[in-house]
């Protein structure tokens, strides 16, 4: 055998053996150098998921082409889909499946699959309500409180008394926070509107029986009731409503709306006097007030609490209800009701008509 036949040999089945750092040139360089030398060899090629084949003459050029597009591969981190064999052959090779999405940067997540959603969860409380914890606590008191008590009363009050007897209470009620309402028409320079109010007191609190009937919205006068109060002033000239809040007895309210609320019921007693000054006569309108608004609010009520996350959907009810009312004030809405199905946590619930504009529920 020939010197020439065992060198040959050797390159075929001998094993590359590397050499140490610094002292060899890189393989591209040795390519470079080399002269052109021609083997009839097979050259096998796997890829992520496939494998070509192609058996065709492979000179020095042909390996420096394809260890610098192995190394641009590495570098990039994928594949190559298809490679130019010698003599105008091709590695024959399915594409790489479709649903797989190759990102030349790294960085940036890919993206294989349109039907993948992506849920980013929120941590802490949400915006707004910052005592969550101790909100959730008290709303489930309170509920409690309405299921076993507030609730069977209300529903007794509905049902023993007549639903002409109960309009004449409500009236009542609402005639008393007349003066209220006339403030703050005129702290909101409203001045129409403030005549209105104080023309409505003066019809109902005489023509309509200390305000028992509501003769002013009727024909010929077409006063309609309005509310107000010194958290829609204060909202009215841009004061947000704060962190939410849901107390006991008060239910759902803001920092901003229970301290207006506050100085709202004190102004009766403070301008007129007997009999507002007595905590009986106080007391007797505020118990009369809660069980006509959990009557005349049961419905909402009862579809919040029908909601995955009862909490969460009163306080959206609550807040986007508050703001309507305060851009009806502004002049940009014509009324302030809201329509409980669009409620992000009351999407559950099968579609309902627009609950008209009333005073936010309690329990």
């Amino acid at each position: 055998m020939s010197i020439t036949n065992i060198v040959a040999m050797a390159m075929l089945s001998g094993s590359l053996q590397c050499p140490p750092i610094n002292e060899t040139p890189s393989a591209v360089q040795a390519a470079n150098a080399a002269a052109p030398v021609t083997l009839q060899i097979p050259v096998s090629v796997e890829t992520s998921d496939k494998v070509g084949s192609i058996s065709a003459p492979v000179t020095s050029e042909d390996l420096k082409a394809l260890l610098i597009s192995s190394a641009t591969t590495a570098a990039q981190g994928m594949a190559p889909t298809v490679m130019a064999a010698p003599d105008g052959g091709t590695i024959a090779e399915d594409p790489l499946p479709s649903n797989i999405a190759l990102n030349a940067n790294p960085a940036t997540p890919l993206t294989t699959d349109k039907n993948i959603i992506v849920v980013t969860a929120r941590t802490g409380p949400p915006p707004g309500d910052p005592v969550e914890a101790v909100n959730e606590v008290s709303f489930v008191a309170v509920q409690a409180v309405d299921e076993a008590i507030v609730a069977p009363i209300a529903q007794g009050y509905e049902a023993a008394v007549p639903n002409p007897f109960r309009d004449g209470i409500h009236n009542s009620i609402n005639n008393l926070d007349e003066p209220i309402v006339f403030v703050n028409f005129l702290l909101q320079f409203k001045i129409g509107k403030a005549l209105e109010t104080a023309g409505r007191f003066a019809i109902n609190s005489t023509v309509g029986v200390a305000g028992l009937l509501d003769v002013a919205k009727k024909k010929p006068f077409n006063l309609p009731r309005r509310s107000n109060g010194l958290a829609d002033t204060l909202g009215f000239y841009g004061v947000g409503p704060g962190p939410y809040l849901f107390l006991p007895i008060i239910g759902s309210t803001s920092i901003r709306d229970v301290l207006g609320r506050v100085v709202d019921l004190s102004l009766l007693p403070a301008t007129v006097g007997k009999p507002f000054t007595d905590p009986l006569v106080s007391a007797s309108k505020g118990i009369l007030s809660s069980i006509d608004d959990r009557v005349r609010n049961d419905e909402i009520l009862t579809r919040i609490q029908q909601s995955g996350n009862p909490y969460a959907a009163m306080r959206e009810y609550y807040l986007k209800k508050r703001q309507a009312e305060i851009d009806v004030l502004r002049n940009k809405r014509c009324n302030a009701d809201i329509n409980l199905a669009d409620l992000e946590f009351m999407d559950s619930l099968p579609a309902e008509p627009l609950v008209k504009s009333a005073a936010p529920p309690k329990p």
